[in-house]
């Protein structure tokens, strides 16, 4: 299937400008016509042959910009999915600026947790979506959506995904729900996930980035934070939600390339499996998982995928 790609924008409400712009990057299938339109422009028309397609929206870990989400992006569309990616240069912690999925503090602190999403992000690129003229206008179901995270883009679609009634799967990789006492928590606290869909969680085995951030909790924990996560954050969904750990795979395990002048691959311990093998089991995974929850299809793709000799450890709830 060909897949190409559109870009457009987003206004992320409250914030100020100029950083309160989001830019996306829309993967897509497509049809070569070759046209004198298409040859000038560079824009190929959306394959309409099985839209309207539903929507995987890849939320960015904090410092790690679209790109390296690219070839996820372009495997999923290829698989029949409006594939989004976006940058947001916004505010992060202690007054720095940086790419970020965002953070509402006030929506994370414990009088407050609950009642609305700790983004304000994921809700603007799903409205900008709505509004997309260009190949895709028409064509994209935004009543199907999948969310997947890495790093604090997952902790916060795993802290909001529920305000979206649109989201009807969450994949997440390398996140979990533990919070920073700096926010008012008591040391060690996991906040429940407010997700009411189905939860894919992955992780790797040579995850450094969450080892080296423990103190952010108060406390150092003999548990990982995304086991706990999956154990005490999330609901019993009778096998629905999925714990999956990569065979030797590190922080950045769902990154390609890894751009070593941002973020904190600093802190990761080295990938002791191929990482081009890890993401070929990780896209098998994730595009099974959206296609029984955002397609119905069976689960016989899911269970398939899971038999994958690069996954070194399976749990259900």
């Amino acid at each position: 299937m060909t897949v190409r790609s559109i870009w457009w924008a987003a206004s992320i409400p409250g914030a100020s400008a100029p950083f309160d712009t989001a830019h996306l990057r829309i993967f897509y299938p497509a049809i070569f016509s070759g046209t004198d339109e298409e040859r000038l422009s560079g824009v190929f028309a959306a394959d309409a042959t099985q839209a309207p397609y539903p929507v995987a929206l890849i939320v960015s870990g904090v410092n790690v910009g679209q790109e390296a989400y690219r070839w996820l992006a372009v495997e999923l569309a290829s698989r029949g999915y409006i594939a989004v990616t976006y940058d947001w240069v916004g505010e992060l912690f202690g007054g720095l600026k940086g790419i970020t999925p965002g953070v509402t503090l006030d929506a994370a602190k414990p009088d407050s947790y609950g009642s609305g999403p700790t983004t304000p992000s994921v809700p603007a690129v799903l409205d900008a979506l709505a509004s997309m003229t260009g190949p895709l206008e028409n064509l994209i179901d935004l009543d199907k959506v999948g969310l997947i995270g890495h790093s604090a883009g997952g902790t916060v679609i795993l802290q909001s995904a529920r305000f979206f009634p649109a989201v009807k799967a969450v994949a997440a990789y390398g996140t979990h729900t533990m919070v920073a006492t700096m926010l008012g928590w008591p040391a060690g606290t996991v906040l429940p996930a407010q997700v009411d869909s189905p939860v894919l969680l992955m992780a790797g085995e040579n995850d450094g980035v969450i080892n080296g951030s423990a103190d952010r909790y108060g406390s150092p924990e003999q548990h990982s934070p995304i086991t706990r996560t999956f154990d005490e954050a999330l609901p019993d969904r009778d096998g629905a939600n999925l714990h999956v750990t990569f065979a030797g795979a590190n922080h950045f395990g769902i990154v390609h390339p890894v751009d070593e002048t941002a973020a904190r691959a600093f802190l990761d311990q080295p990938a002791t499996t191929d990482p081009e093998v890890t993401r070929a089991a990780l896209a098998d995974l994730l595009a099974a998982f959206l296609d029984l929850h955002l397609r119905g299809l069976d689960g016989a793709a899911l269970d398939k995928a899971l038999q994958s000799p690069d996954i070194a450890a399976i749990r259900r709830r």
